[in-house]
């Protein structure tokens, strides 16, 4: 597939993530930390037309009417709703803006510009198209979700967090790529050393989440980290987000992975509970280069059903540098994101690859995330 054509499909795929939503659904915002998707379907169009039209060919005539509602520094989430076009409007906008970006793209063959060099552009915006293709789809989760207010009991039944482990390491693994389409953080290449570890092939489960809920993993300091625990009581935090109380002892749990619920990943779960958990089974996060080491190795069994908490915070590999702009992740390798690896169900193949580094503030629990434990040898 050329990379016009996957992005054809990308652009139709965004479009198609308004259907079976209400004008009133399109606009909303589901969740604070989520905008609404008529803001997302038109920042990704407005995003190819910025780094194709604007910073490549220098037309503005576009992206000059709309950087002050699709700029996300500019414009925050709660105020971008009141001023978003309608659906019908945005999707004739996106029709005539994705005929302009076409002949711009067949032009582009003939134009000497580093963003283009090696096929660096298309893949940069293939990605972007991609992760907030994922956003979406955790929005209209939340959307529907909101659609079902009556729970339905799962009737899973709480296990221990007894989980088979296997060994990787000692070993030197090459972390980083050399691949044009990676993103800044994920350069460059380098070896790390790593130490002999214990890691379970296979994510925390549903069941065993409920475990740890009805052992009052929630309510046990011991677990928590000092922050973890001002947060988790600031905020009530008992249960996963999307988890809902049905009935004594029984939740409803969205059956969002193929499968038996109870032994599905458990996912909507922050990085400070995640840590709680591992804890409370005698384990630890995976530290990433530990993650990457076993999933190079094959060692893990479901690494692409949800993401993974990792123990470490988001920083740059030895010898980064910021392309093709200083804001995509130097801002946050501020000690306060935290690294979350693999890929969920969610995930486009244009960011599936082993090297690829997710990140997100430790309360972040409406991202499709979950854990597996590690041990140290």
């Amino acid at each position: 597939m050329t990379h016009t054509s996957r992005l054809a499909q990308l652009r139709g795929t965004s479009l198609a993530m308004l259907d079976g939503l209400s004008p009133a659904e399109q606009r909303a915002q589901s969740h604070p930390e989520l905008s609404p998707m008529l803001w997302h379907v038109g920042h990704v169009f407005f995003m190819e037309t910025y780094w194709l039209a604007e910073r490549v060919f220098g037309d503005r005539s576009v992206t000059d009417a709309w950087r002050d509602l699709y700029f996300p520094e500019i414009c925050a989430k709660d105020e971008r709703s009141a001023r978003l076009p309608d659906a019908e409007s945005l999707r004739n906008w996106a029709t005539q803006v994705s005929a302009r970006n076409h002949a711009h793209w067949q032009a582009a063959s003939e134009r000497d510009h580093p963003l283009l060099a090696e096929g660096y552009l298309a893949a940069f915006l293939r990605q972007h198209y991609a992760q907030h293709l994922e956003t979406m789809r955790l929005a209209r989760a939340q959307l529907f979700r909101a659609r079902s207010p009556i729970p339905r009991p799962s009737g899973v039944a709480p296990t221990a967090p007894d989980t088979p482990m296997v060994t990787v390491g000692p070993c030197a693994v090459t972390i980083g790529t050399s691949d044009i389409a990676a993103y800044d953080n994920e350069q460059p290449l380098f070896t790390a050393h790593v130490e002999a570890f214990d890691i379970a092939p296979r994510c925390v489960s549903n069941a065993q989440w409920l475990g740890f809920m009805q052992a009052g993993g929630y309510a046990r300091r011991q677990l928590w980290d000092d922050a973890g625990w001002v947060w988790r009581n600031a905020e009530d935090i008992v249960h996963p987000q999307h988890w809902r109380a049905a009935g004594r002892d029984d939740w409803d749990i969205p059956a969002d992975i193929d499968g038996d619920i109870a032994n599905a990943p458990v996912h909507g779960i922050g990085w400070y509970e995640a840590r709680a958990f591992a804890r409370y089974a005698g384990a630890r996060l995976p530290r990433e280069v530990e993650w990457e080491a076993a999933r190079r190795h094959d060692a893990l069994a479901d690494s692409e059903q949800i993401w993974q908490w990792c123990d470490d915070a988001f920083y740059p590999y030895p010898g980064f540098t910021a392309f093709p702009y200083d804001g995509y992740s130097r801002p946050w390798f501020d000690g306060a994101h935290f690294i979350a690896r693999g890929a969920s169900i969610h995930t486009e193949v244009d960011v599936r690859r082993p090297g690829f580094r997710n990140f997100y503030p430790p309360i972040h629990r409406h991202v499709f995330a979950g854990l597996r434990l590690a041990r140290a040898r």
